[in-house]
């Protein structure tokens, strides 16, 4: 196949978009491969669909490899299913919601559990049928707050997903690990490097639930590896190490100290420096302290809840770890509007004490264990309690992963220590277990004749959003370069020579490599310079470049692979030896 430059619908750029703040973004528009049209949405051009069409190619080789069926499901989907799952509310403000000309409602479907369980119920009903994988790959489309980075994060986007329906338990694990171990091919295929994490399953549910992370500085997702080992999760899903548990007996009483203007861990900890109180014979530090975070946890449905959590003073909040947590519940931070609706909130010394005295629920951080002795607000104005101990002076309801994972920190089974990295989620593996096939009363027969509930996987990869990992992870200053597997051609052939024996060269060179089978993006543009040319063969990023230019009187011609080496050919053996490296 050829394809002309002088026809291709495409106008590259030489300076990045104005709203463009990260790499891909920036080339794959210059490039010419994607075009916005409203914020998180974009066209998709010629040269950026053959790539994502490429991507494409890949998965579904690797999926129909484990036995995998394509499917294709409506986007556009009916509220009752979305009902049965509870998905239609715990989705929240991300779910596209629309209604149609009587009034019935509708949604564009971010994922496709309820759709692929009905289905499996409508069309089997013997143990005999099983196992069964189904695949699609199709547009999705959450509604982004805030839409970012080009097609990184987007409310449309192309995504893979597919779910495994097992009768066991252990036929559910098989289905999960085939997953796995296709995941793994379609990113090294794809020259993706990538670490496997452990993670939350979120909205989706289930238990098991491990991600995919390509490694990038430009990632919204922070991942922790061990020193040593080979534990890696999402931090998300990091388990904080539990504090040390203390004998209550023998630890003085709590009291309460006079504390002007403490507001703030810092300044408590001046003071408690200055009035000469010390913890086991050593100054206090801010890990002494316990801050005591109001937030509001509303769960699908329901009433917010007031909700004190309590954490290290040593310690920030993460959101994303606290939001995590909770899901799919919604949680907020109190407003000052709060705080003056409820009197025994006293900002900056709110402690757990009064909190539990009116009957709200608190929650702590992992190392507030039993025993533990903490200085922290006493529920009135310049007021600290010292020496308030867990497990005597207050009980929490329960604990949580709110605080902030820090580099050092102590790594779960003696793994050393964690590191803190970056990365861009591509794709995420879940066991459901039976959470969709119960909500939807799929009733099959089993072995022995009785009903029985098969058991769920569900695995999605981000199509659209690996062609802009790729693009962060492969390309320098002067543009993209594309793995074979991706590239939207294999062989980029220009013409720097505007004499007519180099142009008719040329044309006969690229037959050749098309008969061969060698897709080929021909640069025959007449009235273009060699040096846009040449720019433009780097901004694309077609893996290898053919120059006929100043070196073809004497019947040579350049082979250049992008980002390496540029080897001279005799014109006459130049079909073969490119056709040799393009193929090995």
């Amino acid at each position: 196949m050829i394809t002309r430059m002088s026809t291709l619908f495409l106008r590259t750029l030489r300076e990045d978009p104005a709203d463009a703040e990260v790499p891909s973004h920036k080339l794959l528009v210059r490039a010419g491969f994607i075009r916005r049209v409203a914020p998180g949405v974009y066209s998709w051009l010629p040269l950026g669909l053959k790539a994502l069409r490429n991507i494409e190619q890949v998965v579904r080789e690797e999926m129909e490899a484990i036995g995998a069926q394509e499917i294709a499901l409506p986007a556009l989907l009916p509220r009752e299913p979305y009902e049965v799952s509870n998905r239609w509310t715990e989705y929240g403000e991300n779910l596209f919601r629309l209604q149609d000309r009587k009034g019935a409602d509708y949604l564009l479907g971010p994922t496709h559990e309820e759709m692929f369980t009905s289905a499996v119920k409508d069309l089997y009903s013997s143990y005999k049928d099983f196992p069964v994988i189904l695949y699609q790959i199709q547009t999705k489309y959450r509604d982004e707050e805030r839409p970012r980075a080009g097609i990184l994060r987007g409310r449309e986007f192309v995504m893979k997903d597919s779910y495994s329906f097992d009768m066991t338990d252990a036929g559910l694990d098989s289905s999960y690990q085939a997953h796995r171990r296709a995941y793994q091919n379609i990113f090294d295929r794809l020259g993706v490097e990538y670490v496997i994490c452990k993670a939350t399953s979120g909205a989706m549910g289930g238990s098991a639930s491990e991600e995919f992370l390509a490694i990038s500085p430009n990632g919204e997702d922070t991942y922790v590896r061990a020193s040593e080992g080979d534990y890696a999760a999402n931090v998300e899903a990091v388990v904080t190490q539990p504090g040390i548990e203390r004998e209550i007996a023998g630890q003085p009483e709590a009291a309460i100290y006079e504390t002007p203007q403490s507001e703030t861990i810092e300044t408590l900890v001046a003071w408690a420096r200055s009035a000469g109180i010390t913890v086991d014979g050593r100054e206090v530090e801010a890990s002494d302290t316990l801050k005591c975070l109001m937030v509001k946890i509303t769960e699908p449905g329901g009433e917010p809840e007031l909700t004190g959590i309590l954490l290290p003073g040593d310690r920030e909040v993460d959101m994303k770890r606290l939001e995590a947590s909770v899901e799919p519940a919604v949680v907020e931070l109190c407003t000052d509007e709060d705080f003056a609706q409820h009197s025994f909130l006293v900002k900056g010394y709110v402690g757990p004490v009064g909190l539990i005295a009116n009957g709200v629920r608190v929650l702590a951080d992992p190392r507030v264990v039993r025993g533990t002795s903490w200085i922290t607000g006493a529920d009135a104005p310049q007021r600290h309690v010292v020496g308030l101990v867990a497990g005597r002076d207050f009980e929490v309801e329960g604990f949580i992963e709110a605080a902030e994972v820090r580099e050092g920190d102590p790594a779960p089974n003696g793994q050393g220590v964690l590191t803190l990295q970056r990365g861009i989620e591509i794709g995420h593996i879940f066991q459901l277990g039976r959470k969709y096939t119960e909500a939807f009363d799929v009733q099959i027969l089993d072995e022995n004749g009785k009903r029985s509930l098969p058991t769920m996987g569900s695995y999605g990869i981000g199509i659209s959003r690996l062609l802009a990992v790729i693009a962060e992870q492969r390309h320098d200053e002067q543009g993209l370069n594309w793995p074979k597997e991706v590239a939207p051609y294999s062989v980029h052939v220009v013409v720097a020579n505007k004499d007519a024996e180099a142009t008719a060269a040329a044309e006969a060179l690229v037959a050749e490599l098309a008969d061969q089978g060698i897709e080929v993006l021909f640069d025959d543009r007449p009235k273009v310079s060699p040096g846009v040319k040449f720019k433009d063969s780097e901004l694309l990023g077609m893996p290898y470049v053919v120059v006929l230019g100043r070196s073809f009187k004497e019947g040579k011609v350049e082979l250049r692979i992008r980002g390496g080496d540029t080897t001279e050919l005799e014109y006459t053996t130049a079909v073969e030896s490119i056709i040799d490296v393009v193929k090995n």
